[in-house]
């Protein structure tokens, strides 16, 4: 079950993503990571986006 990285080997990653792409990428990539998450989320769950829209409060 020894599957998952432990510390060392996660700080071992990160220090390769950070020498790989460089520290000014990085916020950018994860940017990028980010809205593909919510869009794969969106696009498994459409109708979920609309109700919660729906149930917003308006502002009167």
């Amino acid at each position: 079950m020894g599957f998952l990285p432990g510390g060392s080997e996660w700080l071992i990653i990160l220090l390769f993503i950070i020498i790989f792409f460089g520290a000014k990428k990085i916020p950018e990539l994860m940017r990028g990571l980010g809205s593909g998450i919510r869009e794969f989320k969106n696009a498994a769950n459409p109708n979920e986006d609309k109700e919660s829209k729906n149930d917003a409060p308006k502002g009167e």
